[in-house]
């Protein structure tokens, strides 16, 4: 017994220890729905229009995204095909690497998978969590990602704002923000926005979910099935043995 407690101590201790760990900014929820097509639809052209130009999603290939969101091709080259001639072609940037350490300091992380590393959570208070900073290199800050190289891309549609910092007992905390210029959207249509950015990189992160669920439902359907003539099959093999 003694034996099987350490083993499950030594077992969870890596998966408590990352609940545990990463940024103490409280998250905002955000309602993940893969079946919604529409939604998916208006988040790949955010992230083809916003994202792409300097961040790759080099394991996921244009047709394969136009396949599983319902995307004809002459669509898919008109409005997601900007940086690529083929839709077999990975998604990647032009972008040099010795370029984008010239303007950001930094190489853009690929975001295949960022969903699945940090979470769409993350990822939906991230987007909605930049304010105007001068003193930084970008003239903007991140309330969750301090000191991001990344500049606030989606600033037009939000507008711009100021965030403002108390001392308390020692500690520099955040006290709110304060709006200036408004953006193209208002407040509600800017989260939806970043709902939708958020909702395509959770499939992004892995679009074998999508045929997992389709696939699921029968797998549970056979099983029910199954089930029921196991059970009739027991019953009838017992049924004189006593």
């Amino acid at each position: 017994m003694k034996k099987t407690l350490i083993t499950l101590v030594l077992v969870l201790a890596p998966v408590l220890a990352t609940a545990s760990g990463g940024s103490n900014e409280a998250l905002d929820a955000v309602h993940i729905d893969l079946s919604d097509k529409s939604s998916l639809q208006r988040g790949a052209r955010t992230f083809v229009n916003y994202c792409l130009s300097c961040h790759s999603a080099a394991y996921m290939r244009y047709e394969r995204m136009a396949a599983d969101l319902d995307i004809n091709e002459q669509l898919l080259r008109d409005n997601l095909m900007f940086a690529a001639s083929k839709p077999g072609e990975l998604m990647t940037v032009t972008m040099s690497e010795e370029g984008a350490k010239k303007w950001f300091g930094v190489v853009p992380p690929d975001l295949s998978l960022t969903a699945r590393s940090r979470g769409p959570d993350w990822i939906y208070t991230y987007l909605r969590s930049f304010y105007r900073d001068e003193s930084s290199a970008t003239g903007w800050n991140n309330l969750l990602f301090p000191n991001v190289a990344m500049p606030h891309v989606l600033y037009r549609w939000q507008g711009s704002r100021e965030a403002h910092f108390e001392d308390h007992d020692g500690a520099h905390q955040f006290a709110g923000f304060e709006e200036g210029a408004p953006g193209e959207l208002s407040p509600g249509e800017y989260d939806a926005a970043v709902r939708d950015l958020t909702n395509f990189m959770v499939y992004l992160a892995e679009p074998a979910k999508m045929v997992r669920y389709k696939i699921g439902f029968w797998v549970m359907v056979f099983m029910g099935i199954f089930t029921l003539l196991a059970y009739a099959l027991k019953r009838e093999y017992w049924r004189d043995v006593h």
